[in-house]
């Protein structure tokens, strides 16, 4: 399985961007899945968190400027991030509890990450 991060780039202040981040495979489950960001010298922090039935929680810096959904048909999940700060700038990576099958038709649950998409805020 793989969790397919892209959208990030560069912004400036108060500008927006969206994430997306598809779980490519023979997806069978998709629970809760979230976005994590992790800046220089930083530790890996939550920025927003969806369950399967959509109910959210974010980071606390967030404060309304950030929009975590899903589409589960697609089995993709997004972030839509509007008001931008330059403390913003981080990598960014999703995660997910996601249930797979191998090639070989074993199921497979488990909590995984994605590769990271850099988003940067700058004037």
């Amino acid at each position: 399985v793989q969790l397919q991060a892209s959208g990030g780039g560069v912004a400036k202040p108060g500008g927006s961007l969206r994430l997306s981040c598809k779980a490519a495979g023979k997806i069978f489950m998709m629970n809760e899945m979230g976005w994590y960001r992790q800046a220089p010298g930083k530790q890996r922090e939550l920025v927003a968190v969806i369950t399967k039935g959509g109910s959210t929680n974010y980071g606390d810096f967030v404060k309304g400027r950030f929009a975590i959904s899903r589409d589960n048909a697609k089995n993709t999940l997004y972030l839509q991030m509007n008001s931008l700060k330059p403390e913003d700038t981080a990598v960014y990576y999703c995660n997910g509890d996601l249930g797979y099958y191998t090639d070989d038709g074993t199921p497979i649950v488990g909590r995984f990450w994605g590769q990271g998409t850099q988003v940067t805020v700058s004037s």
